[in-house]
């Protein structure tokens, strides 16, 4: 049975966006203003080049520069966790080894995507990615977007197979299936939810705290829903929860993070762009988005001009 501490990448994660300019070239002054926000707000860990950060439109440079900008940033104010998982297990090795070589803190690794490998496969690939760097990894079991989910029992036999994988995030939405995984792996193991509309129900399963999209926006609410169930305060936590879940769930009104960066444009800290073949919020998205920040304006602190 896991444990429940977060000692290695804290509570809050945050998948981070990547700020683009009005030439869709990565922003690093906006890189810096949404660091600093995240970690003033709660954030313990920052995931870059995630699917949030629009990994798969980011040349190999940029990510390479990317981490060094956050990593620059951070200090040792937080962990900083490399996405560095492709569909090709020789491609993700080479790309765990240079997030290693540029002082990446940790490697979130997503199921490999498209080509739908078996379990076997799964088993294999991330044993091989395993050995052959030593940073910590976090599986990213995300089936809506690969097309290829990793049983339970695939997740303990990996866990039990390789020390240094060492968490999952788990986007299954199925609290059933992180239940069967916290009950068999090994004792270190950690579970992190995915969705942050499933953070307070995966804790109560024995996830250790959330890899989060929200927490651009409202991370302090976050980090207090998340201590107060750790404190024993269950009605606290639930009533977070519930106060927050329109707005867990209305982040994701258009495929993300096309929301969240509207939002954070919103707060004065980026501007919206987004690569093809994402695009910007239609009129109605816009409107419902514009309706949603201003529910929330006291926790966003959304600016007024």
């Amino acid at each position: 049975m896991i444990g429940a501490d977060a000692s290695m990448f804290g509570r809050v994660i945050t998948a981070m966006v990547t700020p683009f300019d009005d030439d869709l070239q990565i922003d690093f002054k906006a890189v810096e203003r949404i660091v600093d926000h995240l970690l003033d707000s709660g954030t313990e860990s920052i995931v870059v080049s995630g699917t949030t950060g629009e990994s798969p439109t980011l040349e190999e440079f940029e990510k390479k520069e990317l981490l060094k900008a956050v990593k620059a940033r951070v200090k040792d104010r937080a962990k900083v966790i490399m996405g560095a998982g492709t569909n090709s297990t020789s491609k993700t090795i080479k790309a765990s080894q240079e997030a290693e070589a540029n002082g990446a803190d940790g490697l979130l690794i997503v199921a490999p995507y498209y080509n739908k490998p078996s379990q076997e496969g799964l088993l294999a690939h991330f044993e091989q990615v395993s050995h052959a760097t030593r940073l910590p990894i976090m599986v990213y079991n995300i089936p809506g977007r690969t097309g290829v989910n990793i049983l339970p029992e695939t997740m303990v036999e990996l866990a039990r197979r390789a020390r240094t994988i060492c968490a999952l995030k788990d986007s299954t939405n199925s609290v059933e299936q992180a239940a069967d995984i916290a009950g068999k792996a090994r004792d270190d193991f950690r579970i992190y939810s995915g969705d942050d509309y499933l953070t307070l129900p995966f804790l109560s399963v024995g996830a250790c705290g959330v890899v989060s999209v929200a927490t651009h926006l409202v991370g302090s609410a976050i980090s207090e829903m998340i201590n107060a169930y750790f404190a024993g305060d269950r009605d606290k936590a639930r009533k977070l929860h519930y106060q927050y879940l329109p707005l867990f769930k209305g982040i994701f009104m258009a495929p993300n993070p096309t929301c969240v960066k509207y939002a954070l444009s919103k707060l004065g800290l980026c501007k919206p762009h987004l690569r093809l073949p994402l695009v910007p919020l239609a009129d109605k998205q816009r409107e419902a988005m514009d309706a949603l920040l201003k529910e929330f304006n006291a926790s966003v602190k959304l600016q007024t001009a």
